[in-house]
This record gives structure tokens, C-alpha cells and sequence, in this order.
């Protein structure tokens, strides 16, 4: 039975109500204080190249009346209380020491850290206080964090549902590092938020290992998710939330906040395909014989990269497609294009998939983008490992653009190295575009004339 009055106060003189976190003023405090303890974490001064300088721990409480605040036990103190702390706890303490000089990364709203002094004393209650709430969470919107980018205050919580995993998309159960490596001690997702664009979340050390732990233990795929603390920082001149010591995650069914987004996506279920996973990775841009050398050298897996390239023929092809033979400066092969990428090359709505027959005339928007030169967003499926001949699927015309300088071949492009290092964002793995395979090459002259003369007749 939860208790509605403290059965085990610490008396100083003449009995009081616990003092809220509002009223607490800078300095030495003598009154009560009763709070629930939310979190804690150790607090350490970063060294580069090294694991920091422990300075004790750091604590995240809330009152009767809802208010948070930020809590602190130093090094001195530390083994004398850390093995009573237990999170979602109820304490009394009394003798604090209130202190407004930390001014960055705050957890709550309240500015004051209440220190534990010398004189301190501080105890665990025996019984529970329904009164005093078990979670509130701060969450904020893509606006507020754009706001407050790169500031070192305030780390509020973001909620939304998951894009990319590791950059893998959910369609397929992401796989997750475990290895004991440096890439275990981060997981970076792509978060879609309700009021904002798909943000990249990087989870690092326990933030990393508890969201690994709750997804792994998840019977089915999760889909929300909450995090705690994060600091908005601008990576590339990207806004990126970036986890802190004191973050904690939450997925779909955790708590209140990421139930209530649960239930908002069933009701919204166009929200999942908002955005296209592919669009918030960052494709790394390879020559065609650098995609080839990929083809020969890496385990079969779904990939994604930029390719610049000039188109020298088109021809429809079979499976209501459009072939397009294509070069750069070192090598030529044929990129297929699906669906809406023909409406994309060409600016109209006439695609491959108007033409069910091969007698049909090949549109002459298409003819007019020959000698046209395009970066296409190339996938590379598992039946490209396994082909005699270099067939590609061009998902997305990203932009017009030129072919670069003329490089000396290599043996090994550096492109190359950074994909068998598997750096997310290089690749990602989302649902299959129709798949298909065929045969051509590059027309003679003589050839490309003729077929034009044909068409345009």
C-alpha cells in the first residue's frame, strides 16, 4: 500500500512539508527534501584519448510536484552512496548544498544542482508515494533543437519512429554490432519526427548498449522511438542529435510518450512512407569501374551509391523498362530505369512503363537526354554479385552534372577501402525495386544512327 505521509523522516527540529525543487534557494538548505530518483550516471571531465576523469555521479530527481532537477554526489562521497541508489526510488534528504554554477548541459528545467555536502544525509524511503510521478519527459520538437544547435544548455528528449537502423531500414530486421569493438559503442539511427524532416540520432556507450539490448529482446521489429538528453550538434553542417552520459532510450510499448506515438502511427500510416529511407543517406559517389571492382570483391549485400554518367543510348527494353547505355571516363555498361526515374530524367510523365511492347516508339523525351550527363542514385542488389554482365538499377536522377578529371586507374580506390570498412550511410538496405537483368551493349555509330532515324520517323 502506497503511503500518504513519510514513516521514515529525518526529523531536524520541528516536523515540516518536503520542500519542492521551485523553492530551493542558492546556498546551504537545511529543509527536506523527498523526491523520486529517475537516473543517475557518473559525471566525468573528458581527456582526449582517454576514458575522462571520474568527478562522482550525477542524478535526475523529481518532486510531489512534478518538478525535475539535476542532483550531484562527488568523488569523495561517492562510495558512500552509490550502492543505495536505485532508480525509481523514493528519498529523503536534508543538509543540501544548492549550487547555480554549472552552465552547461542541463537536464532540467530547474537551473540549481542540489549537491550532496558533508552534513548531508540522505535515505531511502520504504515505501512508495503514489503522488510523485515514476517518469516526465521533456520532449521537444526538430524547431526547438535547431534553436538551441551547438549551444551546450539545455538536452531535451526527441521521440519519433525509426527510418534507418545502422542504416539498415526495418522492413528486414535490422542486424546489430556486437562485437567488442569501437563501432559496438555507437548505433546511429534515422529518426522521422511528426513535425520536422528525418534526423540522424548517434547513440553512444550505454545509450548504444541499452537500445541494442531492447531491440534485440523485441519480439517483433521496433518502430518508436524516445531518447532522453541529447545534445544538438551540427555535424557537416547538418543538425545530428548526439546521445550524452545521461540519455537513456525507450521503445514503442516503454512509456506513456512513445505508446501515445505508437498509436498515433496506426492511425497515421501514411507517416512511414513520408520519406524514403534511401533520401537521408549519404551515397558515396563511385566511377562504374568502381562499382564493378565492389561487385568482385564484396559479400553479396543491397547497396546504394552516386554515379556520374553520360547517356549514349536508350532503347525500351522488356518488363516495362527504359535501358539506358551509359559511360564515364573509364568504363560504359547499362543503368536500367524503373518507374518515376524515367519521369525524372526527362521531366515528363512518359516512362518505360508506358510501353508494354517494343514496337511502341521510344518517347522522344527520352531520345533528347542522349549526351546528357546525370548523377544517378545506383542500387546494387544481390543478383548484380552473381551476373556475367554489368547491369544496374538507377533508383533516382540526383542532379545534372559533369564528368570529373580523368583519373589514373587503381589498384584498390579509396572509395573502395571506406565501403569494406562498412561506414553507415554508405549502403543501406530497404525494399526491392522490381528487379531485372538483360543484355546490351554499346551501339556503333552506324548503329545509334540508324535506331534514331527509325524513332524520330
Amino acid at each position: 500500500m502506497a503511503k500518504t505521509a513519510k514513516t521514515t523522516a529525518i526529523r531536524t527540529g520541528e516536523a515540516s512539508p518536503p520542500l519542492l525543487f521551485r523553492h530551493v534557494s542558492p546556498g546551504p538548505g537545511g529543509s527536506t527534501l523527498e523526491f523520486r530518483l529517475l537516473h543517475f550516471w557518473e559525471a566525468r571531465k573528458n581527456v582526449k584519448g582517454g576514458p575522462g576523469i571520474l568527478l562522482g555521479i550525477e542524478m535526475l530527481m523529481i518532486d510531489a510536484e512534478g518538478n525535475l532537477a539535476q542532483g550531484f554526489i562527488g568523488q569523495n562521497r561517492r562510495n558512500q552512496y552509490e550502492k543505495e541508489l536505485q532508480r525509481g526510488r523514493i528519498y529523503t534528504l536534508t543538509n543540501f548544498y544548492a549550487s547555480n554554477s554549472k552552465v552547461m548541459y542541463h537536464v532540467a528545467d530547474q537551473r540549481l544542482v542540489i549537491c550532496i555536502s558533508h552534513a548531508s544525509a540522505m535515505s531511502k524511503d520504504e515505501e512508495d508515494i503514489e503522488g510523485i510521478l515514476t517518469e516526465r519527459f521533456r520532449v521537444h520538437s526538430f524547431l526547438d533543437f535547431e534553436a538551441n544547435c551547438d549551444l551546450r544548455g539545455d538536452l531535451h528528449d526527441i521521440v519519433g519512429h525509426l527510418k534507418l537502423v545502422d542504416g539498415q531500414a526495418l522492413h528486414q530486421r535490422p542486424v546489430l554490432c556486437t562485437k567488442d569493438d569501437s563501432a559496438s559503442r555507437k548505433v546511429m539511427v534515422h529518426l522521422q519526427l511528426k513535425d520536422g524532416p528525418v534526423i540522424n540520432v548517434y547513440l553512444w556507450d550505454e545509450a548504444a548498449v541499452s537500445f541494442r539490448l531492447k531491440f534485440d529482446a523485441s519480439e517483433a521489429t521496433p518502430t518508436v522511438l524516445l531518447v532522453t538528453t541529447v545534445n544538438p550538434k551540427s555535424l557537416g553542417g547538418k543538425l545530428c542529435l548526439i546521445s550524452m552520459s545521461s540519455s537513456r532510450v525507450f521503445l514503442d510499448e516503454d512509456v506513456d510518450p512513445t505508446r501515445e506515438y505508437l498509436t498515433w502511427l496506426t492511425t497515421n500510416p501514411s507517416a512511414t512512407s513520408l520519406v524514403n529511407p534511401v533520401e537521408v543517406v549519404k551515397a558515396e559517389t563511385l566511377t562504374i569501374s568502381e562499382i564493378a571492382a565492389f561487385l568482385k570483391r564484396q559479400p553479396a549485400k543491397v547497396a546504394y551509391f552516386d554515379c556520374i554518367a553520360t547517356i549514349d543510348d536508350v532503347k525500351l527494353g522488356t518488363e516495362y523498362r527504359v535501358e539506358l547505355s551509359v559511360y564515364d571516363n573509364e568504363e560504359q555498361c547499362t543503368f536500367i530505369i524503373l518507374g518515376d526515374t524515367g519521369k525524372e530524367l526527362t521531366g515528363r510523365k512518359e516512362n518505360g512503363g508506358d510501353a508494354a511492347e517494343l514496337e511502341v516508339p521510344l518517347p522522344q523525351c527520352f531520345i533528347d537526354t542522349i549526351g546528357q550527363t546525370k548523377k544517378f542514385r545506383i542500387k546494387v542488389a544481390h543478383y548484380n554479385f552473381t551476373s556475367t554482365r554489368l547491369f544496374l538499377t538507377a533508383t533516382k536522377i540526383v542532379s545534372p552534372a559533369v564528368l570529373p578529371p580523368k583519373n589514373p586507374p587503381l589498384n584498390t580506390p579509396p572509395t573502395l577501402l571506406a565501403a569494406q570498412n562498412h561506414r553507415p550511410g554508405a549502403e543501406v538496405e530497404i525494399s526491392d525495386v522490381a528487379e531485372s537483368s538483360g543484355g546490351g551493349t554499346l551501339a556503333t555509330d552506324d548503329q545509334k544512327k540508324a535506331k534514331r532515324t527509325k524513332r524520330s520517323g
